[in-house]
């Protein structure tokens, strides 16, 4: 296999590991990142310091690279849609478009004839308040954009909790309400496409969120196999809608009856799935990487149990005691400053 170059936008703990699994398979990778010395640059080929929305730096990383891909979902649209006119981007742009705004991101997963909580678009107080008496007084509001890890929103658990300057409160900028699901537990899928439509699906992860951050992921979720087969189908109607090229998160609420709620989809190897490296052949970093490179998708089957833990803040701390524990890979992500709610890196115990 010649080594090609691959661009990553976005320099974080994502863009990092998809550099290093990459690079097992012998290609080359340049990152568009602001910050210098990034997480992904430590690893990478090669670093373009600019904003993402540079255009020269765009029109740069295009010509350093075979194929661009993203971390994360907030890389504009418009600076994907202009690398796309002269290299190949993959996930396709318009999979950041639909999940960018969450109202858009809602609507999308309706369309793909997958249940979701109820939601409504909130633009003033007014819009709140009527939402709220329609969902009867209790509900989630949320940013519709640029939310990530529990931040841009609010709960609302009873009907006697005061509304008073909500709308405000966040912001004054576009809004959604959504139901509250009595949901069990929460799991997600970790699936890949590649550009012929062949998909291949990880095993659903059982996830447990601490502050609005995952703290763990268990294999296996505890769900039945009907359940995991309508994970696996959600996100084949997804992965297809989109034409989708590459990883996908997508992650539910599973309610009592062992039916599903979509919760959001994520275009991008996902936080969820960081135990594939651990407990399969081939990563979700690999996989993401043969799909956009034009290669096989590799086996996703699961060859051992675990729980995936993240390390937050000062939990780097005790990665001396995760070295000396058995059966436990451990993942730093190369940030030299711990700060509450920051993610610092991750442990994977196998368990069976």
């Amino acid at each position: 296999m010649s080594a090609k170059t691959i661009g990553i936008i976005g320099g974080g703990q994502l863009g990092r590991m998809l550099a290093m699994a990459a690079a097992r398979l012998n290609f080359r990778t340049v990152v568009l990142e602001p910050q210098a010395d990034c997480p992904a640059a430590q690893v990478a080929n090669a670093q373009i310091v600019a904003a993402y929305d540079d255009a020269e730096a765009l029109a740069e990383l295009a010509r350093l690279s075979d194929v661009v891909t993203y971390e994360f979902e907030n890389v504009p649209v418009s600076a994907a849609a202009m690398l796309a006119q002269s290299v190949p981007v993959y996930p396709p742009p318009r999979a950041l478009e639909v999940s960018q705004d969450r109202l858009v991101e809602k609507s999308f997963i309706r369309d793909c004839a997958i249940p979701t909580a109820d939601f409504a678009a909130v633009d003033s107080q007014a819009d709140l308040e009527a939402a709220l008496d329609r969902f009867g007084g209790v509900g989630v509001l949320k940013t519709r954009r640029l939310g990530y890890d529990g931040k841009g929103q609010r709960l609302f658990r009873s009907p006697a909790e005061s509304r008073e300057g909500a709308f405000e409160a966040l912001g004054g900028v576009p809004l959604i309400l959504e139901s509250l699901v009595p949901f069990e537990r929460e799991i997600s899928i970790i699936a890949a496409r590649d550009a012929n439509g062949t998909i291949a699906c990880y095993d659903p992860a059982e996830n447990v969120h601490r502050n609005g951050i995952l703290h763990t992921s268990t294999l296996p979720a505890r769900i039945g196999e009907a359940t995991a087969d309508q994970a696996r189908r959600a996100a084949r109607a997804i992965l297809d809608s989109l034409s989708y090229v590459g990883v996908i998160g997508v992650e539910f609420f599973v309610l009592p009856d062992g039916g599903l709620v979509a919760n959001e989809i994520a275009p991008r190897v996902h936080n969820s799935g960081h135990w594939t490296e651990a407990a399969c052949i081939v990563s979700q970093f690999e996989q993401h990487i043969r799909a956009v490179s034009g290669h096989p998708l590799g086996d996703p089957r699961r060859h051992s149990d675990c729980v995936m833990q993240n390390l937050i803040g000062d939990d780097i701390d005790d990665v001396p005691a995760w070295l000396e524990t058995p059966d436990v890979l451990v993942h730093l992500y190369g940030k030299t400053e711990a700060r509450p709610g920051r993610k610092m890196g991750h442990v994977t115990r196998l368990t069976g």
